[in-house]
């Protein structure tokens, strides 16, 4: 691996998650890991932290399935031809890409913030207020990453996440995502936990719809 590069795999069920965390960098030392579409993304951006997070997360592709063309089924599911589908996210100098042979993933990390108290209204259902502890910052970042997480299953762009990606929790405190599709209900369970202080979600098995 790069010097300055750690990477990571945490095995999640039948997904695989590989983590890359990196120290600041030159992102233009690693250009040569970019398609030449991505490198024409790469111009576009103008802050260095973009630009890191960009190249970053095509070093740790790079590093897993070389110069593959990333596909998109009819659901807008990103996948590899012969590795499966794909999930991508990023948060403080971390990348990570899940992977999963068979079924359609869904997958975040975030950092817990302090500021995610302020915005908590524009994400929580009124359901959601009464099963969670929402004045607490971790369960606050589980809510919003589960959310980012039932987002990228949702086969849509246009969703709202107070309304449409819905949370609920057991009795033995393990949490399921509805998201409301306007002719289907995707329902996901969802595995959640905690790496080096960071919140990472994932779905836990593959999507079933009512």
């Amino acid at each position: 691996m790069i010097k300055g590069f750690e990477y990571h795999t945490i095995n999640c069920n039948q997904s695989v998650i590989h983590l890359l965390y990196f120290e600041p960098f030159e992102p233009s030392e690693y250009l040569d890991r970019l398609t030449s579409s991505e490198l024409e993304r790469y111009h576009q951006f103008s802050h260095i932290k973009r630009k890191r997070e960009f190249v970053a997360t095509r070093i740790l592709r790079h590093q897993l399935f070389g110069f593959e063309h990333i596909h998109y089924d009819i659901n807008g599911a990103p996948y590899i031809d012969q590795e499966g589908y794909i999930s991508v996210s990023h948060t403080n100098q971390l990348v990570g890409i899940a992977v999963n042979p068979k079924y359609q993933v869904g997958f975040d990390l975030e950092a817990p913030r302090d500021r995610i108290i302020d915005v908590k209204h524009k994400f929580l259902s009124e359901e959601e207020k009464e099963v969670f502890d929402c004045n607490d910052i971790k369960t606050l970042t589980q809510i919003w990453s589960s959310k980012e997480t039932l987002y990228k299953l949702a086969g849509r762009k246009e969703i709202i996440f107070k309304t449409q990606l819905l949370l609920s929790k057991d009795a033995f405190d393990n949490w399921k995502g509805s998201i409301i599709n306007p002719h289907e209900t995707r329902c996901v369970k969802l595995n959640i936990f905690e790496w080096k202080g960071i919140v990472i979600t994932i779905n836990a098995d593959k999507i079933e719809f009512e």
